[in-house]
């Protein structure tokens, strides 16, 4: 019998090269399929929600693949993560109808951006957030953010090399948190272009630095990438979330 796995991994991408198999390139989906194969003696195809790239992390990555093992998910939950690195663990392992696909059955994604503010550099963070040390106005980030709710072309915040038919999107909310040391971003949409989210981040950040006069409103009306911010870097993004 064939069972239809569902996986909620979390990860710290600093070492690895994404999640996507490349070859001769350490990464998340090569790293769990090895696991899955030292267990089971299968060769799975594992299926993520979506790719994260070079360096981004995951609070809640969902992955599914078919297997006919017999395993059940809580036995496999700690047997896989006896095999992987300590830097990947499965959260959770379900059973699911045959139709569930991580990707394919995903009505939105939630992630979360961490910027770390402090004048002197954290050991600790580093490698978990986009350290700056200028003044940001964080209250025309937030006024500004709220410009990008709703369907529209995103064309200005997607960068080059991306392979999406339309880059219309719907961004269901966004909140900007500030404290002491850190200012967390959080976008919840039905879907993100290929750094959609770094190159909105930095936006929010040059335009919280005085460095771009125009309005969140009429970047999004420009679709042209020029107009809108750096890409702000990976350490600092997390895909927090995958509703279904």
């Amino acid at each position: 019998m064939i069972h239809n796995i569902k996986l909620i991994l979390e990860y710290n991408g600093k070492n690895y090269s994404g999640w996507q198999k490349q070859p001769g390139k350490r990464t998340i989906q090569s790293e769990v399929e090895a696991a899955i194969k030292d267990l089971t003696t299968e060769d799975v195809d594992l299926y993520a929600s979506g790719r994260t790239d070079a360096g981004v992390h995951a609070l809640g990555q969902v992955a599914s693949f078919n297997t006919e093992s017999k395993i059940e998910p809580d036995r496999l939950v700690l047997a896989l993560n006896s095999k992987l690195p300590k830097d990947i663990v499965i959260l959770k392992a379900s059973y699911e109808d045959m139709d569930f696909h991580a990707r394919f059955s995903a009505r939105a994604k939630r992630y979360r951006y961490v910027i770390y503010k402090r004048r002197q550099r954290s050991v600790f963070m580093a490698d978990m957030s986009y350290h700056i040390r200028y003044k940001l106005d964080v209250e025309k980030m937030k006024n500004e953010a709220t410009a990008i709710v709703g369907k529209h072309d995103f064309t200005s915040f997607v960068s080059s090399g991306s392979s999406a038919k339309s880059n219309v999107r719907e961004i269901y909310d966004i909140t900007v948190e500030e404290d002491e040391d850190t200012i967390v971003i959080e976008i919840c949409g039905n879907g993100f272009l290929y750094n959609m989210v770094r190159i909105i981040v930095g936006t929010l950040v040059d335009i919280g630095r005085g460095k771009i006069g125009m309005s969140m409103e009429e970047i999004i009306a420009a679709k042209d990438r020029n107009k809108a911010g750096h890409t702000a870097p990976p350490q600092g993004l997390f895909l927090k979330e995958v509703i279904y």
